[in-house]
């Protein structure tokens, strides 16, 4: 319990002048705020063709067919638990989907959409006179998170879509196309 105050005063005191130190000293502070994934050098040389996302684990995987190239911490909807039933619901979608299409100027550091809702999800939400929503997106950090940035790790805070931090959805962004396969599971 002291060596956490102690890197949360030293974070403190580094916020300003170097927050990156900061966000690493939060990090080992708080034990489920995993520390922030850094971009490597030798992307372009990567192949994905699959994501894989583990909702209990808070972890987004970039697979090629079997392997693990890549993987990121992630917050997801402030009602984690469960899939996605209908829009307000704040839970992120489980279930196999395709990423379609990109948006770069959204609300957040760059958007990659995620194809919920499919016809099954549809079906349930129509069978209790609901709406399934959809705009369930991968994206980053918001667009104003400024100098609070290391404010978001650890947090389930989304309305549904799966947040990363902004160097992770830049690395995403560039490795993954259009048309790849997302399996979301528990």
């Amino acid at each position: 319990m002291a060596q956490r105050i102690s890197y949360l005063l030293l974070a403190g005191l580094l916020a300003a002048a170097h927050p990156a130190l900061a966000q690493n000293l939060m990090a080992k502070a708080e034990s489920h705020m995993p520390a922030p994934h850094v971009v490597s050098p030798d992307v372009q040389s990567l192949t994905v063709t699959q994501v894989l996302v583990r909702k209990s684990e808070r972890r987004l995987y970039l697979l090629d067919h079997d392997e693990v190239v890549r993987q990121y911490p992630i917050s997801l909807g402030d009602n984690p638990k469960g899939h996605k039933l209908y829009e307000g619901d704040e839970r992120t979608p489980e279930g196999d989907y395709v990423l379609d299409w990109r948006n770069p100027g959204s609300d957040f550091h760059r958007s990659i959409h995620i194809s919920y809702p499919n016809a099954r999800d549809k079906e349930l939400a129509n069978a209790w006179g609901l709406d399934p929503g959809g705009s369930i997106m991968i994206h980053g950090l918001p667009n104003n998170a400024g100098d609070m940035a290391f404010a978001f790790a650890g947090l389930d805070w989304t309305d549904g879509c799966i947040a990363v931090n902004n160097k992770a959805i830049d690395e995403i962004w560039q490795l993954v196309p259009d048309g790849t396969p997302i399996r979301i599971l528990p």
